[in-house]
């Protein structure tokens, strides 16, 4: 059987804190109704069109980590209707996510969609593989124009994923995002300042033959 992502973030503290503020009504409902436990053909476009995420894990002590992950677009690969991936570039070599996950594998990622207001929830286990082992998934994971050295490759088995609403979702764009709509300005703005120069030329030739 499988189970909705509410079914697994509402533990009893959570449905409790539901009950307090009114709320129990409302979510209680969807218990079961949002198994949304493989990818389908909308999830795989949305995750392939990201550039980034944040991941979180938990330590032995109990403290959460949210990581920020980013990459060229697509560089979380869907590997199948229950699989993603992603080759593990060096960063700062703290290895906490690497680390907590070798003693608990369970992790929630946020997938946003600022531009378009949207917001994907995953809850995943999560596999650390030697890609020197497995060429094959390697060559998948890997972007070989992206310049930084691949550690290791993380493989996330499905648990459950979830939509949020739009509401608070400020949109926001990236340079690539924004260059077809500024294209067209920066070439009006190109063909004005052609103009006004040739017209100050103009200007300054009449006004040199009036002396």
């Amino acid at each position: 059987m499988s189970y909705g992502f509410l079914d697994i973030a509402s533990t009893p503290s959570v449905k409790a804190a539901q009950a307090a503020n009114g709320a129990d009504e409302v979510w209680g409902r969807f218990h079961g109704d949002r198994s949304f436990d493989r990818f389908t053909e909308a999830e795989e476009q949305f995750i392939a069109a990201r550039d980034s995420f944040y991941m979180a894990t938990v330590s032995e002590t109990g403290w959460p980590y949210v990581q920020h992950r980013g990459g060229p677009p697509g560089f979380l690969h869907v590997i199948d209707d229950k699989t993603l991936g992603f080759a593990d570039y060096r960063g700062n070599r703290q290895y906490v996510s690497l680390g907590n996950l070798n003693a608990d594998d369970r992790a929630a990622l946020i997938l946003m969609d600022y531009p378009n207001r949207r917001r994907m929830k995953i809850y995943a286990h999560v596999e650390a593989k030697d890609l020197a082992s497995d060429p094959a998934l390697a060559a998948k994971l890997i972007d070989p124009d992206y310049k930084a050295k691949p550690e290791r490759a993380f493989l996330l088995r499905l648990t459950a994923f979830d939509w949020n609403c739009p509401q608070h979702i400020i949109p926001r764009y990236t340079q690539a995002e924004l260059e077809p709509v500024l294209a067209p300005v920066r070439l009006r703005l190109e063909k004005l300042q052609a103009e006004n120069a040739d017209l100050r030329a103009r200007f300054a030739k009449l006004e040199g033959k009036s002396r």
